[in-house]
């Protein structure tokens, strides 16, 4: 995920200061990765850099002085193009799992058990991710479709690879 771009739209609304910002991510995007407050201040420092965003003020209050950000025009712009352009769809052509099942094959290890193993993983987070979907809002429910479609793929060469192991050890084995 483009933090910079995620913290550009969030000031689009209206200025906004760092710790404002980092609540705001976290709330809608964090999903128990909180986003660390150097990072929002060393991306907000960036983005004033670049000319993307722009100091609109100090705030005072009780705590140290907060100042706050607001987006420009260049940033509405980069927002604009970044929102229309399609993410680059990922194939997976070349993963450590597939490496692991070809390493064992060769050194005469059990392919099986790799692929069991990860099976027994993948099946645990299905689970966790199924009761957080259950217990969560409509955010967390299409996070949680999304990781839960990638995982049953997953699942699927998994059992596509353990039925044509033989085939795969004597296409791979000198």
């Amino acid at each position: 995920m483009s933090v910079s771009r995620t913290l550009l739209a969030l000031l689009e609304p209206g200025p906004r200061h760092g710790y404002d910002l980092k609540r705001a991510y976290d709330e809608r995007f964090a999903h128990g990765k909180p986003l660390a407050y150097g990072q929002v201040y060393s991306t907000l420092s960036r983005l004033l850099r670049n000319g993307l965003v722009e100091e609109a003020g100090v705030e005072h209050g009780a705590g140290p002085d907060r100042k706050r950000y607001t987006i420009t025009d260049a940033g509405v712009t980069d927002l604009d193009s970044w929102l229309a352009t399609p993410e680059d769809p990922q194939p997976y052509l070349q993963n450590t799992l597939y490496t692991k099942v070809v390493l064992a094959l060769l050194s005469g290890r059990s392919a099986h058990d790799i692929l069991d193993t990860q099976r027994t993983a993948h099946l645990r987070v299905m689970r966790e991710l199924t009761r957080r979907k259950r217990d969560g809002d409509l955010a967390d429910q299409l996070i949680c479709d999304h990781a839960l479609f990638h995982l049953e793929a997953d699942l699927r060469w998994l059992e596509l690879t353990a039925a044509r192991l033989d085939a795969l050890k004597e296409a791979v084995t000198p």
